[in-house]
């Protein structure tokens, strides 16, 4: 399977049916010139959709949130304990009433939306949870997930959109996901614009999510320990030189570059993106 878009034409030509399509792609096959497709699976499209209608929850849940925290703060009803969407927060919506019949109505209404949304999404993270020991690619996820800010739900969803991560190097990656700036050259003009933003959006945000971890100073994780656990030194040691060298390069494009952490967070991105595939590209 070839990319059309990439296929190219001469501008001038206004002939165009079937021998003439099949001897220019001859030509280019022979010149290799044709930028081959990957093609999923069915079972991935499957995995590919499930990790997209849980992100799709995860919108709806926080949709669901914003309008009911808006509800309640225009009837004058603050969380007084700090933190909320906690079990002790869930506990304390539970108790608000109101006078009003209609006001109670409404109440319960995005309420209960809140209650199913994230039922809905504790569902599908058990689902993609399940997949990451069963899946043909769990060797890779269990790989993927040494590395901070790589859980379950990201390590799924992206070998889910990657598929055959060797089809890829790891300067590659980060180009075929969008997370490389648009370039403008002629003659001794060279400038540079925002990120290409090609390939697969949710890829990208998935590692753009991610990023944001190595924002925080090292630090003893329990969690990562657990996921680290049972995998090759040679694994461990990766991870732990990758996650060292993304903090210093945050620490250094925000302290002494003073660049936003916007900006930061998607050369972070970026760089992961190498990181994780010399990961999932290991033998084993």
């Amino acid at each position: 399977m070839a990319a059309p878009g990439k296929i190219t034409r001469p501008p001038g030509e206004r002939i165009k049916n079937d021998r003439t399509d099949a001897l220019r792609l001859a030509r280019l096959l022979r010149l290799g010139e044709l930028t081959p497709v990957d093609v999923p699976t069915p079972e991935r499209e499957a995995i590919r959709d499930l990790v997209r209608a849980r992100d799709a929850t995860r919108s709806d849940l926080m949709r669901a949130r914003h309008r009911l925290s808006k509800f309640l703060l225009r009837h004058g009803r603050v969380y007084p304990k700090g933190k909320t969407w906690t079990g002790l927060h869930t506990e304390w919506l539970r108790t608000q009433r109101f006078d009003e019949p209609s006001a109670q109505a409404s109440f319960d209404h995005y309420f209960g939306q809140v209650l199913g949304a994230t039922e809905r999404r504790r569902a599908l993270d058990q689902q993609i949870t399940d997949l990451a020991t069963t899946a043909p690619f769990a060797p890779i996820v269990a790989r993927l997930k040494c590395l901070r800010g790589i859980g379950d739900v990201t390590a799924v969803g992206l070998c889910a959109e990657v598929g055959d991560w060797r089809r890829f190097s790891g300067r590659s990656l980060g180009s075929w996901v969008g997370l490389t700036p648009t370039e403008s050259q002629s003659a001794d003009r060279h400038s540079r614009g925002p990120i290409s933003r090609r390939g697969s959006a949710h890829a990208r945000w998935l590692l753009i999510e991610s990023a944001w971890h190595h924002r925080r100073a090292l630090r003893p994780s329990p969690e990562l320990e657990r996921r680290r656990a049972g995998q090759p030194e040679q694994v461990i040691a990766r991870a732990r030189a990758a996650e060292r060298r993304l903090h210093r390069r945050w620490r250094h494009l925000a302290d002494h570059r003073k660049l936003r952490s916007t900006i930061v967070t998607t050369a972070i991105a970026r760089e992961l993106a190498g990181h994780l595939w010399s990961l999932a590209a290991m033998e084993g």
